[in-house]
């Protein structure tokens, strides 16, 4: 029978995405280590302590995300995989876009901590958690949380950069699933549509982006941000889909195949 009890390495910004996915996995007994800005991040234990009334097992441990020493990565793991004897999952919810802006006039500094938080860290975290899975011969289940930007369709401008590290982390599922399934590691990726918070529907205003909704997405609604994401999440550290590994799933509402460029709509 299924333990649905697993320990999760989750990281977040605070984002109300990753916030809301670390509550569903709470309400369902996961064990939680949240990683990335401590201060941040200790509210959000609250918030979902109070949601469980107490229940819930969930610490914190700090990672800039910034940083270009993957030691400061492996060092983090080690206190997060400590803290419940051992993990079975990571979950890697940190992202950083940026501002919306033609890549000819993103500053380098900008760029560098875009590709640092998205792709670097998505690499360093995946090295420190595999081998820990490998060694331990446990096996175990990675999922990077990417958007649509990331993939060949539903394209939008102004996030060159951003896009550019999110199809690198899609390319790396694929390619870390071939050289660690050996261990019985599954690697897979979710490319999440857009919400109303996102930069693309912010850049063109709210109020147009809610007004164009029903020519823009098929289910005529932006992403639910409190519930749409925590089932494909929870589907995929399950034992449900322990054959599933490789895959990046679109959970989009069709956003990515109405037209191959959102602006298109917009």
């Amino acid at each position: 029978m299924e333990d649905q009890a697993k320990k999760v390495l989750l990281t977040s910004n605070g984002d109300e995405i990753s916030v809301n996915i670390a509550l569903h996995l709470a309400k369902r007994g996961c064990r939680l280590v949240l990683m990335g800005n401590e201060c941040s991040l200790w509210s959000v234990r609250e918030k979902i302590m109070d949601s469980t009334k107490n229940v819930a097992q969930v610490e914190v441990v700090g990672l800039d995300m910034e940083k270009e020493r993957e030691g400061a990565f492996d060092e983090a793991v080690d206190k997060a995989w400590k803290v419940f004897g051992h993990l079975d999952a990571l979950v890697n919810c940190f992202t950083y876009e940026g501002k919306m802006q033609d890549h000819l006039q993103l500053a380098e500094e900008e760029f560098r901590k875009i590709v640092k938080i998205n792709f670097m860290a998505a690499w360093f975290l995946l090295n420190a958690i595999g081998r820990r899975m490998r060694d331990h011969k446990s096996g175990g289940s990675i999922v990077f949380m990417t958007t649509l930007l990331g993939a060949e369709r539903g394209l939008y401008q102004g996030a060159a950069a951003y896009g550019s590290c999110l199809a690198g982390v899609q390319q790396l599922v694929k390619v870390s699933a071939l050289e660690i399934g050996k261990h019985k590691i599954r690697v897979n990726a979710i490319a999440r549509g857009l919400h109303l918070e996102d930069e693309f529907p912010l850049s063109v205003g709210k109020d147009r982006a809610e007004k164009l909704v029903k020519e823009a997405v098929p289910l005529q609604r932006w992403l639910d941000v409190k519930n749409d994401m925590a089932s494909t999440v929870i589907y995929l550290i399950s034992d449900g889909s322990r054959y599933m590994t490789g895959t990046t799933i679109f959970v989009d509402g069709a956003q990515s195949i109405v037209r191959p460029r959102m602006r298109s709509y917009m």
